[in-house]
């Protein structure tokens, strides 16, 4: 590494750091209130908002790392241009693509660090901050995790307690489905056995079903079963997948696929990953663009908010798109790599004369 790329790494890594810890400050700050505000009611030490806080900020700060890379280089070029190093670059033969290029490559290192260390770090302290988090929350007592097993739920209804487990799930129906109650000292109660359970809304009519009680046997054909749990609410714990790891992630996906139900949301989650770090590199070189092509405005401000304003429209776009892809309004792969793909054009298109500004 000759110096003039060590010099800028060390000092593009300088500009992340400073807004990494600026933005993690802010979250922290914004979630000790949103905590204070959940615990009102509760008689709890100060100290539990704030740990909860901190837990929780990480996975909130991950979401932001494009725009955290986005000001890190226009805090980058900033400092360059006021000092007249890019001058001092350009009569050493550094051209301005070099620079751009040797940011971006970094940028793409440390988006490798990000989903393999970082990420893995959040979500273990995101699962920790559910953890205490569900202690305080009405549906504590209700639980639904997919196992090698098939689904499971647990249910509380007038003080009794269900424990429910499905082979399979298809459409709006679970299969194959055994529903253990028992009382409130967790004596069991009554076995029930169905073939096809109907979980469109929370009075579910379970189909054949086998009723075990009192050691007799009975036969019906529609029961009709009320629980805490329906087909919108189950997805809806499902779709929160920010407190698993990589791994983690593949393993439930196995899991759901051997229960026959819907991946899109985890292959999305992992598609996200990976792209993270291309993402990372592309929104740096676009930034950089921006910043040279915005260098005779000598108001920082202005240069800082043009960048903020078309890498925010960036970013809702590829939300948008992740969101067709999720409701599988379009293919999974297009809806997470489009905005790459028109990054690529852009930068190219827009980085030929970079060397001429």
């Amino acid at each position: 590494m000759n110096t003039y790329t060590k010099f800028i790494s060390i000092n593009y890594s300088r500009s992340l750091s400073y807004v990494f810890f600026i933005m993690l400050s802010l979250v922290i700050i914004l979630n000790v209130f949103s905590e204070i505000e959940f615990f009102k009611n509760y008689n709890v030490n100060i100290y539990l908002p704030l740990y909860l806080a901190f837990l929780n900020s990480f996975d909130l700060i991950f979401e932001m790392f494009p725009f955290i890379f986005l000001i890190a280089t226009q805090l980058f070029f900033v400092n360059l241009f006021t000092d007249n190093q890019l001058d001092i670059f350009k009569y050493s033969g550094l051209q301005n693509l070099r620079i751009i290029i040797t940011i971006s490559l970094l940028s793409f290192i440390i988006g490798i660090v990000t989903i393999t260390l970082f990420y893995s770090f959040s979500s273990n302290l995101k699962n920790l901050y559910l953890g205490y988090k569900n202690q305080y929350s009405t549906d504590n007592k209700y639980l639904a995790v997919v196992t090698n097993n098939g689904l499971w739920i647990k249910d509380i209804i007038n003080n009794e307690k269900f424990i429910i487990n499905a082979d399979k799930i298809e459409g709006k129906f679970l299969k194959n489905v055994i529903i253990n109650k028992f009382d409130k000292n967790f004596k069991l109660k009554t076995i029930l056995k169905s073939e096809t359970a109907d979980i469109q809304s929370n009075n579910w009519v379970l189909y054949n079903t086998v009723i075990f009680e009192d050691n007799e046997k009975t036969n019906i054909k529609n029961y009709n079963f009320f629980s805490n749990f329906n087909f919108e609410k189950i997805n809806s714990l499902f779709s929160d997948l920010s407190s698993l790891s990589l791994i983690e992630l593949f393993e439930l996906k196995k899991n759901y696929n051997k229960i026959n139900y819907s991946t899109t949301v985890i292959d999305l989650k992992i598609h996200k990953l990976f792209s993270f770090p291309f993402y990372f590199a592309l929104m740096t070189f676009f930034s950089s663009i921006i910043m040279f092509n915005t260098k005779r405005l000598k108001n920082t401000t202005v240069q800082i908010s043009i960048g903020l304003f078309i890498c925010v429209i960036i970013y809702y776009l590829n939300s948008f798109f992740q969101i067709l892809g999720a409701s599988e309004k379009i293919p999974l792969i297009v809806s997470v790599w489009v905005m790459q793909i028109f990054l690529i054009f852009i930068n190219l298109l827009l980085g030929v004369s970079i060397n001429e500004k």
